[in-house]
């Protein structure tokens, strides 16, 4: 079924809003024919009074909302003289007439006809019914006044809860919420026209000749509204023309014409769609792009069928179809079978020569239709267009842009699929095809510290070496963002992944902008196939699961394994049991102590949190942690954590052990306004002194090359709380940048703290990393502390803190407990003291 059918089926929708509708008349109609003395009556000055109201129905505001409209009439003024002077039903009873004969002549579908007739009467009918429960009108003084000021706005409002509720019904919330915001200009009208309709009511209770001057003026009225609305389309057509002008001159050598011009043409024309069509040409390919109403980009379809353009192409002259501009009979039949309304179609010229055409179809809105007036303006849009076009040469750039990035004028993730799945259809014995996949690091540091100019003066670098380094039989192109895909035939895997090598080489090295010089490093995934996927979806899916995993080794080349899908299949399918297990409070929190080197003192702990899977058993930290960031429930985690952090640090307190706990923090959660908030919030739960909660951010997620941080981290050091940068060395900043931030401590990553037995390099790296950081006064602690070796030489440095399996490994608090009575010395605990710990063999 087609997406037109579709919406026609769904049309049918409306009958639930409609039978309701009818049931409320049908009710509210039996009720007032109980209630009132003369429910029937008055029958001349009722043919009379809906002969002004079918007169004057025509809308005179009209809002369009996507295809359908919510119209505006004067039809109040005679209602409130209609329930005045005649009896409920007969009130009923012509206003509904009205509607039902103006729905007539509009031709409306009938979902839509019997739903504004349904409309009709419910709304009457409350309305009078609403009269009924109110004091009798008697005179025209202010008690009637509000009574008929009641009646009316009823049924507006009826009417517009009733389009409210089709819209939503039909196309969605977000439809319903675009006709609701009619709302105050709906009722501004309403409350006007009641207004004038209360002034006339007056004028005729006084005497029936002012109904002569009354129909003067309103005469007068309509000819000045009608001058106004035909000035108020002019100007906003010359408006239009003006800015579609504007934005073809303009866009028109960058690339992107077509989707300016389509969509302003369809703006100004007020059209459902508007279609660009140029024909094959020589070595040109034929191009049809139409831009919707409904739909976001372009569209390479068409509502209108081929021999219709095809007509203003061969007779060079514009083709009009619709109830105002008469059929052109021959193609009668191919429009209806379309459902098009109305449709205009202009052929481009170029000199005497057609080049293609433009064409719109369909008036937005259900009573809207094209008149022959619009077609002089689409046809001076039609050449303004065609100049364009011709001079900017668009034929050739639409073929070009379809499948090439705009910046690097490489080809696009499109064009290379294109050439993988022909690639892949022909099996060459002895060779393989490579797909490599290149993702530079840090081009958002870049963008954010620097500006996206000199990002993407980053990104054509790396497409201009790429294009050069590769051999001549490599199709190169761009992925999106920051990725790169080179694909070509190879004799093996091991030859992919030495050319990948190669090429990341020729990338990494230095490049030079004006007076800045940059290091640009890449990770690079490697697929193959037919080892690694028969087609060119596979192939791309497995090679960016290839580049991620090369990324958590900086400037890696990783060939693609089953085990990296089987890991990202399992962390997604651990999304669902992570969120049970937040709930069941399945993971635990452990603990590894914290540790004075010189005198071995226990001054706290670092929480971590740990999840033993009931099926996968233990799951590693970085995989849960980053289930949680990228399934929004990292806030939970990092609160479970704080809570136990925090309601143990209470407990040792409370039994003369006091120590400080430390919780380790993602990137994200900086982000998040509300944090510091909700620190203050649990420390005053567990009662716990803000100087005893450490929170440890890592390296990259505090100094990020933005201030996006610091506002949060700031708020945090208000509290009271310490703030600790974790693994410290492994990024690419610098002591120096600690100055401008507010944190407290230092953690030198373990990789360095491991090493420093034997390597003078690593030696070097903490000593100076010691010594800054207490001239900056910050504390240090050192992670990865295994041997004595490696702490006699913290000591001699003048480290004072440090944590790792020479001490203790992370533990369960029970597990915790234990060694705490395991390993202090009895003799020197004292209140004024913390627990000493024994030399640990």
């Amino acid at each position: 079924m087609s997406r037109r059918d579709q919406r026609r089926k769904s049309t049918d929708h409306a009958w639930l809003i409609t039978g309701p509708l009818a049931l409320i008349a049908v009710v509210c109609s039996t009720a007032i024919s109980v209630l009132s003395d003369q429910p029937f009556g008055e029958w001349g000055l009722a043919f009379l009074i809906f002969l002004a109201m079918a007169g004057i129905s025509i809308p005179v505001l009209n809002f369009v909302v996507r295809r359908q409209s919510v119209g505006v009439t004067l039809t109040e003024i005679p209602l409130v003289v209609a329930l005045f002077f005649l009896p409920p039903l007969t009130v009923v009873l012509i206003y509904t007439l009205a509607s039902l004969i103006w729905s007539a002549s509009q031709r409306f579908a009938p979902a839509k006809f019997w739903f504004n007739v349904a409309r009709a009467a419910a709304a009457t009918s409350l309305a009078s019914l609403l009269l009924q429960g109110l004091p009798p009108l008697k005179g025209v003084g202010p008690g009637t006044w509000g009574s008929l000021f009641l009646a009316v706005n009823m049924i507006t409002l009826v009417s517009l809860v009733s389009v409210v509720g089709v819209h939503v019904l039909l196309q969605g919330w977000q439809a319903g919420r675009e006709a609701l915001r009619t709302t105050p200009s709906v009722f501004l009208t309403t409350s006007i026209n009641a207004s004038v309709g209360l002034l006339v009511l007056i004028a005729l209770k006084t005497t029936w000749w002012s109904a002569l001057l009354l129909g003067a003026l309103f005469a007068a009225l309509a000819l000045v509204y009608r001058s106004y609305a035909q000035f108020f389309r002019q100007h906003r057509t010359l408006t239009g023309m003006y800015e579609l002008s504007r934005v073809i001159t303009t866009s028109g050598a960058e690339g992107s014409l077509a989707d300016v011009l389509l969509d302003r043409v369809r703006a100004l024309m007020q059209a459902e769609s508007a279609t660009l069509w140029l024909p094959a040409q020589g070595r040109h390919p034929e191009v049809l792009l139409t831009a919707r109403v409904d739909a976001p980009g372009l569209l390479d379809v068409a509502p209108t069928p081929a021999i219709v353009r095809q007509q203003a192409r061969d007779l060079a002259k514009t083709v009009s179809m619709g109830r105002l501009l008469g059929d052109e009979t021959a193609l009668r039949g191919e429009i209806s079978a379309r459902q098009i309304k109305d449709a205009i179609v202009v052929p481009l010229r170029s000199g005497q020569a057609v080049i293609g055409t433009l064409e719109v179809a369909n008036r937005l809105s259900d009573i809207g239709h094209f008149a022959p007036g619009d077609i002089p303006i689409f046809e001076t849009v039609a050449a303004h267009a065609a100049v364009a076009l011709e001079n900017s040469r668009l034929v050739d750039r639409l073929r070009h842009d379809a499948y090439h990035d705009g910046l690097t004028k490489l080809p696009n993730r499109r064009r290379i699929t294109g050439a993988l799945d022909e690639s892949v259809k022909i099996r060459a014995p002895g060779e393989v095809v490579a797909l490599l996949l290149f993702d530079v690091d840090g081009l958002r540091q870049v963008n954010e510290s620097l500006g996206h100019a000199a990002g993407d003066k980053v990104l054509a670098e790396v497409a201009n070496r790429l294009r050069a380094s590769a051999p001549s039989s490599a199709l190169v192109g761009r992925a999106g963002g920051d990725e790169f895909l080179v694909t070509m035939r190879l004799e093996s895997a091991e030859a992919a992944l030495e050319l990948a090598a190669q090429l990341r080489e020729q990338i990494r090295d230095e490049m030079v902008f004006d007076a800045l010089t940059l290091d640009v490093d890449t990770a690079v995934g490697v697929a193959v196939h037919p080892d690694h996927g028969s087609d060119a979806a596979t192939l791309l899916q497995r090679v960016d699961l290839a580049a991620t995993a090369a990324k958590s080794v900086p400037g890696s080349v990783q060939l693609f394994n089953p085990a990296l899908e089987s890991r990202s299949l399992r962390r997604l399918g651990l999304a669902g049991d992570l969120r049970r297990a937040l709930d069941d409070g399945e993971l635990e929190v452990y603990f590894q102590p914290k540790v004075t080197l010189r005198d071995r003192r226990l001054v706290g702990v670092e929480c971590l949190a740990r999840w033993e899977h009931p099926t996968h058993g233990t799951v590693a930290p970085e995989d849960f942690v980053a289930v949680a960031e990228h399934t929004g429930q990292l806030d939970r985690l990092t609160e479970v954590v704080l809570r136990e952090g925090l309601r143990r640090s209470r407990d040792w307190a409370q039994a003369d052990q006091p120590l400080s706990v430390a919780v380790n923090l993602s990137p994200r959660t900086l982000t998040d306004q509300h944090f510091p908030d909700r620190v203050q919030e649990l420390l005053t739960e567990y009662g716990v002194p803000p100087q005893r909660l450490t929170l440890e951010i890592t390296e990259a997620g505090v100094l990020d090359g933005t201030d996006r941080p610091i506002p949060t981290l700031r708020r945090l050091r208000d509290l009271g709380v310490r703030l600790s940068v974790d693994d410290f060395g492994t990024g690419d900043s610098s002591l120096a940048h600690l100055r401008r931030l507010p944190v407290h401590e230092v953690k030198v990553d373990r990789s360095f703290v491991e090493g420093m037995a034997t390597d003078p390099g690593d030696l070097a790296i903490v000593n100076a990393v010691v010594t800054l950081s207490q001239q900056f006064g910050l504390a240090v602690v050192a992670e990865g502390v295994e041997s004595e070796l490696t702490l006699e030489l913290l000591q001699d440095i003048g480290c004072e803190i440090g944590q790792g399996f020479l001490f203790s490994r992370p533990l369960p608090y029970e597990r915790l407990e234990a060694w705490f009575g395991a390993q202090i010395d009895p003799e020197t605990i004292s209140g004024a003291e913390l627990p000493r710990l024994r030399v640990v063999p």
